[in-house]
């Protein structure tokens, strides 16, 4: 863990100062009757602050993350209050039954039902409790995800929420946590769509509003289901020649979409950090990716302000999942593809 108390509490805040703000809110809600014309707090009354769905879940995450790590830091008895009082009984109830609404089974499909597993991960470390009040929306989240998998003909390979690769390492950690056989699914669609990937390039990455890099997530995912030396060989075929990656530069900080490229230097990050731990520890590539790795954490970092609140209401996540490392850093759980 890399953060200490004082930049724990920057993230914090900028969760807290959004959790239970409605608005401004961008929704897709697909509307069947007049009835359906309803504010966000009656929507999705959980997860309805942070100006969208997603972003509210993982403004959750942060929270109970920063609170279990930190839990005598003056930001901690606020963040429970948040957590406490937004994943109620009755709040989680409105919300399973708000994504099991018919017409809505695409509903933040995959990021949001990917973060929402990370959260219930999160709560099942820190506060029981609230995991099993969460519980009912996690199943239902996954259930989701589970019968799409494998209707899915061809993966995402965009640089924003669409991207299954992203998602399904989200998946799978959230199963491997979790137990049980959850796992299969997510696992097969992860061989199913990259193993066979080669000669990969990020010549056109990235795009002009992208928060992940398609390659570098497909990589990150894929070390999560190769043993290391099975995961350099992949590696060698699908990036025969691992490009230099410098951090990029967002043009405009107050512009919501022109922001990711904020959460771009972010995910690199990790997902370089990922992608040089799941190799032996004798392979040479791993000093270049982590010195790339280095340099877009520093940037993706410095842009961490909150001074917009576009870029404000989300990047803390970005950066706490960045600086927690404990998905990389934690047990490995590798698997052989084979």
């Amino acid at each position: 863990m890399l953060l200490d108390e004082s930049t724990a509490a920057r993230f914090a805040r900028l969760a807290l100062d959004c959790v239970h703000r409605e608005y401004p809110s961008k929704i897709a809600h697909s509307l069947h009757s007049d009835a359906d014309a309803r504010p966000p707090r009656d929507l999705t009354p959980a997860f309805y602050g942070c100006y969208d769905w997603h972003s509210a879940v993982h403004g959750h995450w942060m929270l109970a993350r920063l609170t279990r790590m930190f839990p005598h830091a003056p930001f901690a008895e606020e963040s429970l209050a948040a957590l406490r009082g937004n994943i109620t009984q009755e709040h989680i109830a409105g919300e399973v039954n708000y994504l099991q609404a018919p017409g809505r089974t695409g509903f933040e499909r995959p990021y949001g039902l990917a973060w929402l597993l990370q959260l219930a991960t999160e709560l099942r470390r820190f506060k029981p409790s609230l995991a099993k009040i969460l519980e009912p929306l996690e199943q239902a989240a996954a259930d989701h995800l589970e019968s799409w998998l494998p209707k899915l003909p061809y993966p995402d390979r965009s640089g924003q929420h669409a991207n299954t690769a992203f998602a399904l390492g989200l998946i799978i950690d959230w199963a491997r946590a979790a137990g049980g056989s959850r796992e299969a699914t997510a696992f097969a669609s992860a061989v199913r769509f990259y193993h066979a990937d080669v000669n990969a390039s990020t010549a056109f990455e990235p795009g002009g509003e992208d928060f992940l890099s398609p390659c570098l997530a497909e990589a990150d995912l894929m070390r999560r289901v190769c043993t290391p030396p099975e995961f350099a060989d992949w590696l060698t075929r699908f990036l025969p020649n691992i490009p230099v990656l410098r951090p990029v530069t967002s043009p405009d900080r107050g512009d919501g979409k022109l922001a990711h490229l904020d959460g771009l230097n972010l995910s690199r990050a990790w997902m370089l950090f990922g992608i040089a731990k799941g190799l032996p520890e004798t392979d040479a590539r791993r000093f270049h990716l982590l010195m790339a790795a280095d340099a877009h954490r520093d940037a993706g970092l410095a842009a961490v302000t909150g001074e917009h609140y576009e870029g404000g209401h989300w990047l803390g996540t970005f950066a706490v999942y960045l600086e927690t490392m404990e998905l990389i850093e934690g047990p490995t759980g590798l698997r052989r593809i084979r």
